[in-house]
């Protein structure tokens, strides 16, 4: 396409004129002038080959919330007969110590109620605190914790310090419905 001579200003002054006054007056004039003066779309992109969707890694998974109920039930019940949680959110810097040693003296015989009515325990280790022992490899870390002056590979020799505890069978009531596990103790008012 060849391109035209450009027209003199006198000329496109005058042009100008006669468009704009036929647009304001002949609204099919301005409507081609209009589509005229608006340029064309481009033609759309041709939409790019799809590649294949790379397997998306499942997002990890939050783990779920453990269950307490059971350890709430457990501490619901020790503030229940041994008063345990009263205790010890009490401040006892102020009392004497044979109010502390009776105190305890109680709490210590309803939490043990508490523990051997729900809770079977049994030590871990069956040798006698002081007894020597030898570990052999592939001893559990879970059940046995090394103290001291720990070094090289198994086995190891040394002393029962304390025997440690196991929790053999555990019977937890069962919860009525409605109950809330993170009451430990309702409050109490006197009427």
């Amino acid at each position: 396409m060849s391109e035209e001579a450009p027209l003199p200003l006198a000329t496109r002054l005058w042009f100008a004129w006669a468009c704009l006054v036929r647009i304001l007056f002949d609204g099919q004039f301005a409507a081609r002038v209009f589509k005229a003066a608006v340029p064309a779309l481009p033609p759309p992109e041709p939409e790019p080959a799809k590649l294949p969707e790379k397997a998306k890694k499942p997002e990890p998974k939050k783990p779920a919330e453990p269950d307490l109920s059971p350890a709430l039930s457990l501490l619901a019940l020790l503030q229940r007969e041994g008063r345990l949680v009263d205790f010890l959110e009490q401040d006892i810097a102020t009392f004497p110590d044979a109010e502390i040693g009776a105190a305890v003296r109680v709490v210590h015989e309803g939490c043990r109620k508490a523990l051997h009515d729900h809770v079977t325990i049994v030590p871990v280790r069956s040798e006698d605190e002081g007894q020597k022992v030898t570990l052999e490899a592939g001893f559990s870390p879970a059940e046995v914790k090394l103290t001291g002056n720990v070094q090289g590979k198994p086995p190891y020799r040394g002393t029962i310090q304390h025997r440690g505890w196991k929790v053999a069978e555990l019977h937890l009531p069962t919860p009525t419905e409605g109950h809330d596990p993170k009451i430990l103790a309702p409050a109490e008012v006197e009427l």
